[in-house]
């Protein structure tokens, strides 16, 4: 699984997403996330529709909603880059904005994660993964809290 903690994060996948964002995003100051949900898209981090089901795809919607709520509660996001001048990959980050929509799109992947909505093999993968651990209920209730915090963004929108 690739995975050191319960958080997407904490794993290779949301590495993935750090990563990508490192290359693709932090040259802006001001991030905008249905920006960010469009390159990202591009790039296969997300299903064509959400009937496409894949763990990759639940752990790029964790870790994306993730930075956010970290960006939005701390005014900046905390990883190291020994390339950049002041050793944060993001450290130039002003701001990281989400719209109704963007937040909606991070909240149906979380609504289906929680509700381990099964793909066309009937399973959700990420879900049936991390029942195998005993961090299950320490992973389920990170995605629930999440969702609340999404959902707490859209109400506030």
């Amino acid at each position: 699984m690739g995975a050191w903690g319960y958080k997407a994060l904490e794993s290779d996948d949301g590495l993935d997403v750090i990563d990508f964002l490192r290359v693709h995003i932090s040259k802006s100051t001001d991030w905008k996330m249905s920006e960010i949900i469009t390159a990202m898209r591009a790039n296969g981090f997300f299903g064509e529709t959400f009937e496409d089901i894949a763990y990759y795809y639940d752990n790029s919607a964790m870790a994306l909603a993730e930075l956010y709520i970290a960006f939005n509660d701390d005014g900046k996001l905390h990883y190291r880059d020994e390339n950049a001048p002041d050793g944060l990959a993001f450290g130039k980050l002003r701001s990281f904005t989400a719209d109704t929509e963007s937040l909606r799109f991070l909240l149906r992947y979380l609504t289906d994660i929680r509700d381990e909505v099964p793909d066309k093999d009937g399973m959700r993968e990420s879900a049936d993964l991390w029942q195998e651990y005993e961090s299950y209920g320490a992973w389920k209730a990170h995605v629930l809290s999440l969702f609340d915090r999404l959902q707490q963004a859209i109400e506030n929108a």
